[in-house]
Order: C-alpha cells, then sequence, then structure tokens
C-alpha cells in the first residue's frame, strides 16, 4: 500500500473537498492520530473532513486507485485503538456529519448522522418523551458512529440491550465508492443475510457509515438508585447472579471495586460517599419503570438478596443530584484510574454467573506477574473491565510479564465461557490475542468477509486480525 500522501494526492483531495477541509500539518495530524489508548500516537500522512457521502465515495475511489489506506476517525474516545491510523494514509474525519436528520415520533424512530454526540441524541429525544438507552462512560464526548463500529454498551445494557438493538438500517459507503443501504426501518427483517448487523461492530474495517436509522424506546418516569457495600468483592460477583435469579431486571447493575471507588474520590470534587474501612467493592444497582410502587417492591426484593451477603449500610440515592453524583462516580472511574498511572485496560465478559471466578483469577495473575489491577464494570452483563496499572513496575516489565498476563487472563475469560471484549471492540492493542477466542477455521471466515467488502484491503487496515492471518 501507499503510506506517503504526495503533493498529487493531497491536490485531488482538495479537489474533492475544497482546501479548507484537507490538513497536512502535524499538529492536526496528531491530533487526529490518538484516541484513548493507552499513549498510542499514529497520526495519518492527510486528514480530511468530508461533508457528504457523495464526498467520502470520491475520496475512497481515490484511496482504491492508488491502494492508499484510509482510516474513519470519530470522536478519538476508543479504548482499542481502532481509530488509529498506524498505516498513515488518510485519516478520513467524520466531524461534519454532525446532524440528528429526523426524529420519526410516529415509529419511534431517528435518522442520525455518525458525528452526533450520543448524549446530545439521547437528551433530543427526551425532549419528545422518547428514550435512546445505550449510554456508554464516554456518552457526553463519544458519537453515534463510533458507538455503532465498536458495537458500544453501557450501564442499562443488562435491561435494554447494546448498541446493535437499536441499529435498524444504514447508510453506507463501500471501499469502492459505492453508497449503499444496508437493510430497511423496520422492526422485523428476514430478508436476506443481514448486512445491517454485519457493520455495527466491524471498526470502519467493512464501510464507511453515513446516516444510522436507530429504534428508540418511550422514555420510562421513575428510577430507585442504590449503592451496595460489600466486605468482600468475591460476593459482590456473586451477588449479582442471585438478584436475577430472584427474578428481578435491574436497568443498571454495575460493579466498583476499593481501588476504583477511593481513586474516583479523589479525583472528583465533591463526591461524598463514606466508605468504611473494611469494604472491598460496591455494586450500584437501579430499577426503572413507570409504576414507583413496583419499583420499589423490586427493591425490597434486591435488599432480601444483598442481605443474604456480608454488607455495610446501603445507601438509597433520594433526590436527583443525589443520583446524579452516584451516577458521576461510576462514569469517572477510567478517567481517575489514568490519572493515577500508566495502564492498559481490557474488557473482559463473562456469562454473570462466573463473575466472582474471573475477578479471583485476575488477582492470582497479577501476583503472579507483579502487577496490580483495579477493576469495575457492567456486573450485570458479566462484563468486566480490568484496568492493569504501571505503578512503580519495571519498564522491562511492564513490556513483558504484563503481555503474558494478559494473554492468561483472556484464557481464563474464554475457559468461563466468555470472550475478549464486551464493548471496546479488538482494534489495534487486542488483535494478537484473538486466537484465543477462535480458531483458524472462524478467523479465515471473517477474513474472507473482509476481503469481500474491501479487496483491496484498504479500510483500517492492521485491526481486529492477528498480524499472522
Amino acid at each position: 500500500m501507499t503510506l506517503q500522501i504526495s503533493s498529487e494526492i493531497v491536490k485531488k483531495l482538495s479537489a474533492i473537498v475544497g482546501d479548507a477541509y484537507v490538513f497536512t500539518d502535524i499538529d492536526t495530524r496528531n491530533h487526529y492520530g490518538h484516541d484513548e489508548t493507552e499513549d498510542y500516537v499514529f497520526p495519518p500522512g492527510v486528514v480530511v473532513k468530508p461533508g457528504t457521502p457523495q464526498e467520502i465515495s470520491a475520496i475512497l475511489k481515490l484511496a482504491s486507485q492508488h491502494l492508499i489506506p484510509v482510516t474513519t476517525i470519530g470522536a478519538r474516545t476508543g479504548l482499542s485503538g481502532g481509530a488509529l491510523s498506524i498505516y498513515e494514509g488518510i485519516g478520513l474525519a467524520m466531524d461534519r456529519f454532525n446532524k440528528i436528520l429526523h426524529i420519526d415520533e410516529q415509529n419511534l424512530q431517528v435518522t442520525v448522522e455518525p458525528a452526533v454526540i450520543t448524549q446530545v441524541l439521547r437528551e433530543s429525544v427526551a425532549e419528545k418523551g422518547l428514550f435512546y438507552p445505550p449510554d456508554p462512560s464516554s456518552q457526553g464526548s463519544c458519537w453515534i458512529g463510533g458507538n455503532v463500529a465498536e458495537n458500544a454498551g453501557g450501564a442499562r445494557a443488562v435491561k435494554y440491550g447494546v448498541t446493535k438493538d437499536y441499529v435498524l438500517n444504514l447508510e453506507v459507503v463501500l471501499a469502492n465508492g459505492e453508497i449503499i443501504w444496508t437493510g430497511a426501518n423496520t422492526l422485523k427483517n428476514s430478508t436476506g443475510y443481514n448486512l445491517t448487523q454485519l457493520m455495527v461492530g466491524s471498526e470502519g474495517t467493512l464501510g464507511v457509515i453515513t446516516k444510522i436509522v436507530m429504534k428508540l424506546l418511550p422514555q420510562h418516569s421513575h428510577n430507585v438508585l442504590m449503592l451496595v457495600p460489600f466486605f468482600k468483592a468475591e460476593e459482590a460477583c456473586e451477588a449479582v447472579s442471585a438478584i436475577f435469579r430472584a427474578g428481578v431486571m435491574p436497568s443498571a447493575l454495575e460493579f466498583m471495586e476499593r481501588d476504583a471507588i477511593d481513586w474516583t474520590l479523589k479525583f472528583v470534587e465533591g463526591l461524598n460517599v463514606n466508605v468504611s474501612d473494611n469494604i472491598q467493592a460496591h455494586l450500584l444497582i437501579e430499577v426503572d419503570g413507570n409504576y414507583p410502587d413496583i419499583l420499589f417492591q423490586e427493591a425490597e426484593k434486591i435488599m432480601s438478596v444483598v442481605e443474604k451477603f456480608e454488607i455495610d449500610e446501603v445507601l438509597f440515592a433520594d433526590t436527583e443530584d443525589q443520583k446524579n453524583a452516584l451516577w458521576k462516580m461510576r462514569r469517572s472511574v477510567a478517567e481517575a484510574v489514568k490519572s493515577n498511572s500508566i495502564y492498559k485496560e481490557e474488557d473482559t465478559v463473562v456469562p454473570r454467573y462466573e463473575l466472582a471466578k474471573l475477578l479471583s483469577g485476575i488477582k492470582s495473575i497479577g501476583k503472579k506477574y507483579g502487577f496490580q489491577s483495579v477493576c469495575y464494570g457492567h456486573a450485570g452483563d458479566g462484563n468486566l473491565h480490568v484496568n492493569i496499572v504501571k505503578g512503580d513496575m519495571p519498564d522491562e516489565a511492564w513490556k513483558t510479564e504484563v503481555t503474558k498476563g494478559i494473554r492468561e487472563i483472556f484464557e481464563l475469560t474464554v475457559s468461563l465461557k466468555g470472550t475478549l471484549s464486551g464493548e471496546h471492540g479488538i482494534g489495534y492493542v487486542q488483535k494478537n490475542y484473538m486466537d484465543i477466542a477462535f480458531n483458524e477455521t472462524q478467523l479465515h471466515l471473517m477474513k474472507g468477509i473482509k476481503t469481500i467488502f474491501d479487496p483491496k484491503g484498504i479500510l483500517n487496515p492492521g485491526k481486529i486480525f492477528p498480524d499472522n492471518v
């Protein structure tokens, strides 16, 4: 592939989108050359900001003709390196695709461009009494397009599902420049292969998404939120499955171990949560609906479950301010960890009953290889974020021992019938662990799909697939 961008290519790109939307200066290239994945920086050779699907079509035709790699770049909040231009080439910055095109109140649907901020979409539909449930922790800055590319989840996925459960139809520009719609704006579709769902979670390797049609739900009017402190972290994990077995479906069920809470309380000003000395973990549990009496009954049933474990006094959030404070604490954990140390974040997911075994195994592996881990995540989904922090670990051990430990964590995860990522994607940093989750036949089937959509391999190369596949 052509890794260096010539002045002739820059001229042709300028002819497509205009001089004002083509950038070759190092500051802009560096700005679009990183996301939130550790400290990686891979500047594209040129940054281009198209404004229409037709401009993207022309860019991809040019890239295909000259074998130039193209990396679609969104809000750069990703945690797997999916938006890193590791082969330079063209960085396709989607900033100008930032409109909510239509909120269909009759059919409970919304048509949106990929650069709309997730929280802006959620708030816009809420003004009309509608609900878009996926709520990643970075919802205030991440974009809907990136959510689709990574199949993002969030705290309320346990009850409402993840991004893929809301995508009905997509406008996509293919590698050869063709523009297609992948499906239909219907709730049911049994017509041929499901190209829509194939695109969701494909991390920019199959096409460039330019419009998204998503279903919505009616907005709920009430919720109950409680914070449950556990003296043993493994018991907090065991309680998760027990709550579901008792017949309760929480709208959110989040796990935070002690270090995650302590670091967050230091990082975020104004949070007042008292944590007793011997507490090892917390569960943040929410139930929602339209009938307060039913919600309080569900909260009582949850209490009857957690009281069977060793817990401290349960905090019920009485006001909206208190609820917002607890959610701010949970959503700030990743930033708090990052502010403390260089770190690597893994996104393991197992059947929820296996959470306690996963947590215990992660701690044992950390002791074996000499690293500390801080764990938190969407426990109701069995989705545990594992932050491996460098701290005082020597540089050489950080480079060699941690990699071995991560492989063992993933092997443990798969042995528990889980997989490598629940919502962050594979991208650049996890690709060489894919052999743990998939055998050679499965990987070649996936690579074959990639080849059909992108025969010249120009779309986001170097992602998802192991180097030896």
